[in-house]
This record gives C-alpha cells, structure tokens and sequence, in this order.
C-alpha cells in the first residue's frame, strides 16, 4: 500500500500539483485521485476532478 500511494505521490509531484496550493476542491480533489491511482498514473491514466460543489451552510 505504501509503495502504492508513494507512486501516486511521485505522480502528482511530476505533474507540479504541490507546486501551488489548489484553490479549489476540484484542484484539491484532483490530487487526490491522483495519489489513489498510484502506479496507474504511469499506465495512462490522468485522473481530473474538474468542479465539486460544496453545502451551503442553511440561513
């Protein structure tokens, strides 16, 4: 598992994820399929979260 997500980790630090902070939870959602991938990264996969919507606190 560890050799799993350090791959993933590798992935995204190659692809300059950690180099600026993600603003969003799409950029955060991002990198984090990224590491779950692992290994699968190097195989083609390019997992992307492109928007996420967050609940709106009630009034």
């Amino acid at each position: 598992m560890l050799v799993w997500f350090g791959l993933g980790l590798l992935a995204a630090s190659q692809r300059q994820y950690f180099a600026n902070p993600p603003t969003d939870c799409g950029g955060l959602g991002t990198i984090g399929v990224t590491v779950l991938a692992g290994p699968l990264n190097y195989l083609g996969a390019n997992p992307r979260i492109s928007a996420c919507t967050l609940p709106q606190p009630s009034q």
